[in-house]
């Protein structure tokens, strides 16, 4: 072989090596391409108008009271447990000092019942049709002298029952008192009845039927 073909080769060798490490000491950047997303733009906000006029809500329904005022016992059992009777939107007060705090939760009609298979206008003797308001009792003091005669006794009455009609004689009031939680219905769970009485109002002054 020519000697003078040695400083080449190796000239050339040279160079390959130092052409493979640099190769090698080059990193590869093997990452996905970043994606970028332009941001969204904000939705515009409401601004108020101040010149709009204020809506207005409808406030709900007030269930009307059926009876009103003051009334005389009209059996026994009214004199018993209250005397003379006040009637009031939120509560019954009794000659004797007994005490009921009320709210009205519904007004229902005689042919529905409190509890299965018993309706107010049986144990009230009113027409199917009858408006009756039915109310929760909240508080109660019993009767100063006789406690024992509150509407339930020594259990706290759940709810009373009221009704009013026009006699010839005049309004009488009819009134149920009844024991339990649940608000009375056919399906109710607990409710019973305690008393049954009647009130006698001003004469309405209409002739006999």
């Amino acid at each position: 072989m020519n000697r003078r073909l040695f400083p080449a080769l190796s000239t050339l060798a040279l160079a390959v090596v130092a052409l493979a490490a640099c190769n090698q000491s080059a990193p590869v950047n093997t990452a996905a391409p970043q994606e970028t997303t332009a941001a969204l733009p904000q939705a515009p906000q409401a601004v108020p108008d101040p010149n709009a006029e204020p809506v207005s809500r409808a406030a709900p329904p007030m269930l009307p009271p059926v009876a009103l005022g003051t009334f005389e016992p009209g059996n026994p059992v009214a004199q018993a447990t209250t005397g003379k009777l006040t009637i009031d939107d939120l509560e019954l007060k009794g000659e004797n000092g007994s005490l009921y705090k009320t709210e009205r939760v519904a007004l229902v009609r005689g042919g529905d019942q409190y509890t299965a298979g018993e309706t107010y206008g049986a144990i009230m003797q009113v027409e199917a049709s009858q408006a009756i308001e039915l109310r929760r009792v909240i508080e109660q003091v019993p009767p100063k002298q006789t406690p024992g005669n509150a509407f339930c006794g020594t259990t706290p009455t759940g709810f009373i029952a009221l009704a009013k009609v026009t006699e010839s004689t005049g309004d009488v009031v009819k009134l149920i008192a009844l024991q339990g939680s649940d608000v009375p219905a056919a399906t109710a769970q607990g409710v019973g009845l305690c008393a049954s009485m009647f009130y006698m109002g001003k004469a309405s002054g209409k002739p006999a039927a």
